[in-house]
């Protein structure tokens, strides 16, 4: 198994790197503003994007990202700066919402990329001051419209007092996802993480600031590589991680790990799979459209009364169903807009299509 293969490149990523025999396939593992570090057969290197990448590239999240392969033209030797021509299309992308607009392009935009092509997303919440359900269903929302496997990892067991009923409400918030207890006192909690993680596979770590994603992810490594910081007096972490970085992990696989983030702005989300709960009881709603507010016949309110739902949770569905502009939308219309949102700077799907086949014949 050569270096790029360690890093995931393989099977259909090799295939497409193979369509531009002129270029090197390297793989973008820390950015600085402009700037890429890429990690390529012959060794790390920095890298830009090309002239002409940027003149046609009008979307922020087109641009490269972390988990990103892509290919650049290595002409000179790694102390040079390498251009970078064309990201290879994505298996998938975990993106946030964001006032933040990118340096590097003409374009503003609200979206932000946190990684792009893997196969796990560790969603880390400690079980102490930390610990929030409702901020725990943003972060379920936007990792199952990525398209990756959703993980929770509850840290900091050892500051919990009641782990059995904290695990219980994680589970009937976090539908779906495997749920793992950690404590930095029992290293053997670990080995049910590294389950997750195999050669050439990538996952990512997300979360609050300090809720111990460095730690697990140096643990994991069996090194210090990630500097970390201890809790604050108001038994709250200290932000650590400054930039999101991917890293290889001496047993196998690859770990992107990421800032804390503050703020997590959901633009697009699958609330099918987040609030499958919700779904499940709308079905046996009078209308079809219910709104879930006062309309006669509604299932949803029901369940509320009958203690088969928060309240709570109910209110973050609706909120996070306007905030991704899905509001009066029934599941089948939700999904009609996210694929007209995605193409309507193509004029359509067909033309996204046709757009992208002679992009991809471009060297």
């Amino acid at each position: 198994m050569n270096k790029m293969e360690n890093y995931g490149l393989s099977g259909r990523f090799a295939a497409l790197a193979d369509m531009y025999p002129d270029l090197k396939p390297g793989r973008i593992i820390s950015q600085y503003g402009g700037l890429y570090k890429v990690v390529t057969e012959a060794g790390e290197l920095l890298a830009e994007v090309s002239g002409k990448f940027r003149f046609e590239t009008t979307a922020v999240t087109d641009y490269p990202a972390v988990g990103d392969f892509v290919m650049l033209d290595q002409t000179r030797d790694l102390d040079s700066t390498a251009v970078i021509h064309c990201v290879l299309a994505r298996k998938n992308l975990l993106t946030r919402k964001t006032g933040a607009q990118r340096k590097d392009t003409r374009a503003a935009s609200d979206s932000q990329v946190i990684a792009a092509n893997i196969d796990v997303i560790f969603i880390c919440m400690s079980l102490n001051n930390d610990y929030n359900l409702r901020r725990l269903e943003r972060y379920m929302a936007i990792a199952w419209e990525s398209g990756a496997q959703p993980v929770v990892i509850l840290t900091k067991a050892d500051l919990c007092d009641d782990i059995q009923a904290k695990t219980a409400e994680v589970a009937a918030t976090a539908i779906g996802a495997g749920i793992l207890v950690t404590s930095s006192l029992d290293p053997a909690c670990l080995e049910q993480v590294r389950s997750y993680i195999g050669q050439g596979k990538t996952v990512c770590f997300v979360g609050s600031s300090g809720v111990g994603k460095s730690t697990l992810i140096n643990c994991l490594a069996g090194k210090d590589i990630l500097a970390t910081n201890g809790l604050r007096n108001d038994d709250r972490g200290r932000h650590t991680t400054t930039r999101r970085e991917l890293l290889l992990l001496p047993a196998g696989g690859a770990v992107i790990d990421n800032p804390g983030m503050r703020e997590l702005g959901v633009e697009s989300a699958d609330l099918s799979k987040s609030f499958a709960d919700i779904d499940e009881l709308a079905a046996a709603c009078r209308f079809k459209d219910c709104a879930h507010d006062k309309e006669p016949g509604c299932a949803v309110r029901a369940g509320i009364e009958a203690g088969k739902l928060d309240a709570k949770r109910l209110e973050n569905y609706l909120k996070l169903k306007k905030e991704a502009g899905y509001e009066g939308l029934n599941s089948r219309q939700i999904e009609t807009q996210k694929i007209n949102t995605m193409f309507a700077g193509f004029g359509g799907i067909k033309n996204a299509r046709k757009f992208a086949k002679e992009k991809n014949k471009r060297p």
